[in-house]
């Protein structure tokens, strides 16, 4: 565990990748170059049904500013700088999107042992101003993640959240959706030398009375391979195996099934990330 809180975007966030990270049912390839400056351009392509997707993403750094600069098959320019610790604890990102006049952000990061605080603004007359906060210390930790829209003066967003983290158990209660939706994750780390862990996540909406829930569980086969399972109140089953071939490269089959409509075909999804 870090020493301090982390950002609020951390509360839950083991439960979530547990739970969703690597999963999909696409087709995706991914493949990363370094020229001899350093330079690395990943370029990346995704087929969802009919649809094929694909983008090119360049990264520079140099000393402590990073710089994406990535272009999709819809011709829109992504452009992200990134300065980290400016001064101590501290990240600053300015982004923005060609050619949507509206996108320019600038974002402040700022990390401490016993708080976590990011600012973002929108860089237009009337911006969205987003501030999120976390303080306690990595074992407990309260925040609150906010939105305001200037233009209308009203908060678009108001969420809240509790953890608690110990060696091999990770706890989150989040209030959100301005306190119509109520969430609950769990994280336990079972065996850490296989990385076997189990997770479960309960979400319950006021307004629907409806509860979605849904656990799932990892293991390493060995160092190279991992097998991830997941199952929710629905009746959607799903699982994974992941092996890394080679060093940061990997290949990942996933496959989802309805078991409540056995008889409708099950989604597959196939992931190779090559880097050198």
């Amino acid at each position: 565990m870090g020493k301090g809180p982390g950002l609020y975007s951390d509360i839950g966030k083991r439960t979530r990748d547990l739970l969703y990270k690597d999963y999909q049912s696409d087709q995706k390839f991914t493949i990363t170059t370094y020229s001899s400056t350093g330079v690395a351009i990943t370029s990346s392509g995704t087929k969802k049904g009919e649809l094929f997707l694909a983008d090119v993403n360049t990264q520079l750094k140099n000393k402590n500013i990073t710089t994406d600069i990535k272009v999709d098959t819809s011709s829109n320019l992504f452009t992200t700088i990134t300065v980290d610790q400016p001064t101590p604890g501290l990240k600053a990102i300015f982004s923005f999107r060609v050619p949507d006049q509206r996108s320019g952000k600038v974002e402040l990061q700022y990390l401490h042992d016993y708080a976590g605080i990011s600012t973002s603004v929108g860089l237009t007359a009337n911006p969205v101003i987003n501030f999120s906060g976390v303080i306690g210390t990595n074992v407990v930790a309260l925040g609150t993640d906010l939105s305001f829209d200037s233009k209308t003066g009203n908060f678009t967003k108001c969420n809240a959240g509790l953890s608690f983290s110990n060696a091999d158990l990770i706890a989150s209660l989040t209030l959100n959706d301005k306190g119509d939706t109520v969430n609950a994750s769990y994280y336990h780390t079972v065996n850490p030398f296989t990385n076997t862990a189990v997770g479960a996540e309960v979400t319950h909406s006021f307004t629907t009375n409806e509860n979605t829930i849904t656990v799932g569980t990892q293991h390493a086969l060995d160092p190279l391979t991992t097998v991830k399972a997941r199952v929710n109140n629905l009746g959607r089953a799903t699982a994974l195996i992941q092996h890394e071939w080679r060093p940061k490269s990997h290949f990942t089959i996933s496959g989802e099934v309805d078991t409540r409509a056995i008889e409708k075909s099950a989604k597959v999804g196939l992931a190779l990330a090559l880097k050198p």
